[in-house]
């Protein structure tokens, strides 16, 4: 499965991609598969690519995809956090993925550390995905209510 966290910078992706693949990877002890947690920031420094133009982050979003779906086709579980603004690009992934791809739109309302990384074209998803709003709970609470939301929590 590839978990695709979206939405703009400082608003929770990393912290809850980080804390799904302890979840995956210990919690539920799954040593059969092996689970790789993509960033933004680490893919940009991986592969060298500092152009934050709209075909720059075309092609970094592009590269993400490619890197999660080869690993993904290698029996892994993927978790990807990157703003990757555009929405048609994401329904593409998902499309070409039927089934593979969960898209988890992290949000909030209140004012963050980094909003100056701001993305002022970034279209949030309209359909077939999981909300996650972070303006008011702690990243344990908002990542209780996203592996409820997947359907990973078994009480």
């Amino acid at each position: 499965m590839i978990y695709w966290f979206t939405g703009q910078p400082a608003h929770g992706k990393t912290v809850l991609g980080k804390k799904l693949r302890r979840f995956l990877q210990f919690e539920k002890q799954n040593w059969r598969k092996t689970v790789f947690h993509l960033d933004g920031d680490d893919l940009r420094e991986l592969t060298v690519n500092k152009d934050y133009s709209p075909q720059g982050r075309v092609n970094n979003i592009r590269n993400a995809q490619m890197i999660a779906q080869y690993l993904n086709q290698n029996d892994s579980d993927v978790i990807v956090s990157l703003v990757a603004p555009y929405r048609w690009l994401r329904e593409e992934f998902k499309e070409r993925l039927r089934g593979e791809v969960v898209e988890i739109y992290v949000h909030t309302t209140e004012p963050r550390q980094r909003d100056h990384f701001k993305v002022e074209d970034y279209e949030p998803p309209l359909d077939n995905f999981i909300s996650i709003d972070t303006t008011i709970d702690d990243p344990e609470t908002s990542f209780m209510k996203l592996i409820k939301e997947l359907g990973l929590w078994e009480q």
